[in-house]
């Protein structure tokens, strides 16, 4: 039988293990409200917490292991464009369901969703603007969007941005995040594809750049129009790029798929891009493409390049005389 001493050591230890679960239990919710009030957030790659308010200076990449992670239009904008300077065109455009389509769900009811969690009318916000100094139009897909799926204003939109740059003369960016022509719209978002490649055709024959980006994903309709038809065609690391999806070529093949299969870096091992560009190095790397393809007279850094060859082979010249 246990002494008295025996028994306060044993009410002891139990009361240590129910302090430690009680504690450890307060921690857990502590800990967990703390991600729920956007404190802090959780990579899905490799696991590690990272307070927001870093991830977000870093552009929403993991600064532990480089995990691009999804952002939105309106983020995508503040990283490209210099402040104050961005111009959104047709923002009034809206949807409308003359096929009167039904799921599970009637598509009218589904775009109202859609409008009211996003606060977006459709799947593309397109506007002109500056990207380092140099004057661009930006079409920027949002994934929120019923999957980015390109439906009639998508591509009115983006057609329209690509004409008006075309007249202005501007370089042409499209950020692209979908997965493909909206079911729902049936032909009608088939017929934007067509659409879209004409209106890229005009451009690239007034001898205009075009520069698609692609991000997490890239698919179906999307991918085989204009994510495709860039003068330059870049992607960010690891983003899914491809047409059919990974299980519909599998059950057609009947054989297993590589595991980096339709990711960035297999499509630019392929050269279905020209080059994989991390997302803090993005914007850079657009106006360094931007600038080379600018006349001289409207590039600044490479007139005074010009300036300076002109200035050092005259003095050449008048040395030789």
């Amino acid at each position: 039988m246990a002494t008295n001493e025996e028994s306060r050591g044993l009410m002891s230890l139990l009361d240590w293990f129910a302090n430690r679960r009680k504690s450890g239990s307060i921690s857990q919710e502590r800990h967990e409200r703390d991600i729920a009030d956007g404190l802090w957030n959780k990579c899905p790659e490799c696991g590690v917490l990272t307070y927001n308010k870093d991830l977000m200076a870093n552009q929403m990449v993991c600064l532990e292991c480089g995990h691009h992670m999804r952002v939105d239009s309106n983020e995508r904008i503040s990283q490209l464009i210099d402040a104050n300077t961005w111009k959104p065109i047709d923002e009034n455009l809206r949807p409308a369901d003359p096929l009167q389509f039904r799921d599970r769900k009637a598509y009218s009811d589904r775009l109202r969703e859609y409008q009211e969690k996003t606060g977006l009318n459709d799947a593309v916000q397109t506007g002109f603007g500056q990207i380092d100094g140099l004057p661009a139009a930006l079409g920027v897909m949002d994934f929120r969007f019923l999957g980015g799926s390109m439906g009639s204003v998508v591509g009115e939109k983006l057609t329209r941005l690509i004409e008006q740059a075309t007249q202005k003369r501007y370089p042409v960016v499209i950020v692209c995040a979908s997965g493909g022509a909206r079911m729902q719209e049936a032909m009608l978002s088939l017929m934007q594809m067509a659409k879209i490649s004409a209106a890229l055709e005009r451009h690239r024959a007034a001898q205009l750049l075009y520069i698609p980006v692609l991000t997490n994903p890239t698919t179906g309709g999307v991918t085989a129009s204009f994510a495709m038809l860039g003068d330059i065609i870049l992607a960010e690391p690891k983003a899914t790029i491809g047409f059919a999806g990974r299980r519909v070529i599998e059950q057609t093949l009947r054989q297993k798929l590589p595991d980096n299969f339709q990711t960035a870096e297999d499509v630019l091992k392929h050269g279905f891009v020209d080059a994989i560009v991390p997302r803090t190095q993005l914007k850079k790397t657009l106006a360094q493409l931007i600038a080379l393809h600018q006349p001289l007279t409207t590039a600044p850094n490479l007139v005074h390049l010009e300036t300076v060859l002109n200035e050092g082979l005259g003095a050449e010249a008048g040395a030789r005389g």
